[in-house]
């Protein structure tokens, strides 16, 4: 760990002069507290650093949570182990192709039986945080059980004792996205009229106690309710594909849904704060989490150490030096 200033502390050995004076502007914020911190594959994001943790008093910055809310991965460990798997893969990668739409603004085609209960639960919960979803994105039922694009990915992978683990990697899709960009404006907006001067109009920001602020929790946490059930959806979808593949039902093990975009109510160093995890995934005593490596390579299964000074945090994945274009 070093202490990049009072504000400021960062795990990250391999990082880049912009990514440190992005999250450098970003902890000089009134309301951060006690410290911003960086974790090792920290990288530059809209407004905040991606892999930062970012703690703040009374109020919440919607871009440094991310525009794909609740955005995480959720692991099955299974009893397969590898001499259980047939070795037609590609059969297995087609049925699950055919099991869940992929790709940017693909979503399934109707409402399956086993997303029924979910979206219903979703309906439930809007009705009751006082909102309707289909004013961001009309067909955002369409879309639970939908991977998306960018870095989320299905894998099925073998662990070091080559028992079989079921991985997947998405969030909450248009509709989170749609949520997100509509707060970051409000925020921008609201700085705008209050004459906040601003070091990066990406860090605008929500006051605790206002009208504003409590429509964002309540549809952030929508959102990354959206999220965490999308993954449950794509997994069950999973695992009937690898059951038929393999000729045997699975056995669940262990399964761990986490989510690496999100914003929960934590006390640290005192006080209670709004921690924004943004590329970071919490990281209690004892509480597992997954991490995936760099696509194609391997995804860990971990256990929480609860750092205190990294906020109970760990990273949420592999940076990278280029951009996904480049």
């Amino acid at each position: 760990m070093e202490k990049l200033s009072a504000r400021l502390v960062s795990w990250a050995s391999l990082i880049d002069g912009k990514t440190v004076e992005q999250a450098r502007t970003s902890s000089t914020m009134p309301f951060i507290y006690p410290h911003l911190a960086l974790m090792p594959d920290a990288h530059l994001g809209l407004g905040a650093t991606v892999g930062s943790v970012i703690p703040t008093l009374g109020a919440i910055m919607p871009a440094a949570v991310g525009v794909d809310i609740g955005c995480g991965m959720i692991a099955v460990k299974t009893q397969f182990a590898r001499h259980d798997l047939p070795e037609n893969r590609r059969e297995v990668r087609e049925q699950i192709e055919r099991a869940i739409p992929l790709s940017a603004g693909h979503a399934n085609r109707t409402v399956v039986a086993t997303a029924e209960p979910r979206i219903a639960e979703l309906e439930a919960l809007a009705e009751a945080k006082g909102f309707d979803p289909a004013r961001y994105r009309g067909d955002w039922r369409l879309q639970l059980g939908s991977l998306g694009s960018g870095n989320h990915f299905i894998e099925v992978s073998l662990d070091e004792a080559d028992a079989v683990w079921l991985f997947l990697h998405s969030g909450s899709r248009g509709v989170g996205n749609k949520i997100a960009q509509h707060h970051i404006r409000v925020a921008q907006e609201l700085c705008r009229k209050w004459w906040i001067d601003l070091p990066d109009r990406d860090l605008a920001y929500l006051v605790e106690g206002t009208p504003e602020f409590s429509r964002y929790i309540a549809e952030l946490r929508w959102a990354q309710h959206f999220a965490l059930l999308n993954r449950e959806e794509m997994m069950d979808r999973v695992i009937r594909q690898v059951s038929e593949w393999v000729g045997a039902p699975v056995e669940e093990r262990e399964r761990i849904n986490c989510h690496h975009n999100f914003t929960e109510s934590e006390e640290h160093f005192g006080k209670r704060v709004w921690v924004s995890r943004k590329g970071a995934i919490q990281a209690d005593a004892g509480r597992p989490g997954l991490i995936p490596g760099s696509m194609g390579t391997a995804s860990y299964v971990v256990e929480g150490q609860g750092d205190r000074m990294s906020l109970n945090s760990s990273p949420h994945g592999a940076g990278r030096t280029y951009s996904r274009s480049a």
